[in-house]
């Protein structure tokens, strides 16, 4: 065979395989998938459309578990190092205060309310005492100031916690700390469409990394936790090589099919789907 074909054969076996390379999922054993698969985890909680139960609130989480649901839920840091459950960076659409998380310590956030209720901020301790393993738990860590403290703090929640858990970002690197430091957990990379990550103020350059899942290679997800609709080329292909295909936010049954979970809101499906 002539030189200049080998080159060029061995330059086109490259280039076919970067892209499995790029998007190739970790590898989850069975042991690990199972308490996960065919479940419908309510989104913050099993909360209201009216706001009477508020979303990430102790009673949406108690409801949620006394359903048989898994739960799903949203964890950041307070000022002084506490790990605490809220989905905004800041409080102004749930609290109607003008101030981020992380600028109040929790002794402060303890005493604001949710969306007008008697309802307060919980802690992860707090919201982990309440399930008490009920329901498989899915949590999703913020990307903030502090995400190696989050990583470490939430860690160490869930180590002592006898219950199924795993956890999700949508950031790669808060992922990646997961590959290199809790093998044991399932995890899952959050991801959208390059233009809903324009829509939420992001550049172009970073939501076309994100959406296509380019920093696979660091954080090598064991599921893609996708927004429901039109999915990025590869994020089809780390699904087809392997990863668990969970869709986010469903307000209807019908999206189940050809997903591993569903993260749901406004409605009460079956707590299993397989």
């Amino acid at each position: 065979m002539e030189k200049k074909t080998r080159t060029a054969l061995l330059f086109g076996a490259a280039a076919a395989a970067l892209p499995v390379y790029l998007a190739a999922p970790g590898r989850a054993t069975r042991r690990q998938r199972a308490p996960f698969k065919g479940c419908n985890f309510a989104h913050r909680g099993l909360h209201a459309r009216d706001k009477s139960v508020p979303e990430n609130s102790l009673e949406a989480f108690r409801l949620a578990a006394a359903a048989g649901y898994g739960i799903e839920l949203d964890v950041q840091l307070s000022r002084d190092g506490q790990v605490v459950v809220f989905h905004d960076d800041t409080l102004k659409r749930v609290c109607g205060v003008d101030a981020r998380v992380d600028s109040l310590s929790y002794a402060e956030l303890s005493q604001l309310r949710l969306c007008g209720t008697e309802h307060g901020i919980p802690l992860l301790s707090q919201v982990l005492a309440v399930i008490r393993g009920r329901g498989p738990l899915l949590v999703e860590l913020k990307n903030g100031r502090r995400n190696r403290e989050l990583c470490e703090k939430t860690y160490a929640l869930l180590e002592d916690y006898r219950g199924e858990v795993c956890v999700e970002s949508f950031n790669p690197m808060i992922v990646a700390w997961f590959r290199l430091h809790a093998r044991d957990l399932l995890r899952g990379q959050l991801a959208m469409l390059p233009s809903e990550y324009r829509k939420e103020g992001y550049g172009g350059l970073t939501g076309f990394v994100l959406g296509n899942l380019l920093l696979n290679p660091l954080a090598r997800p064991q599921f893609v936790a996708f927004k429901i609709g039109r999915r990025t080329p590869p994020a089809r292909l780390c699904c087809w090589l392997g990863a668990m295909k969970v869709g986010w936010t469903s307000h209807e049954p019908r999206n189940e099919k050809g997903r591993d979970a569903v993260i749901f809101e406004y409605y009460k499906p079956k707590p299993r789907y397989r």
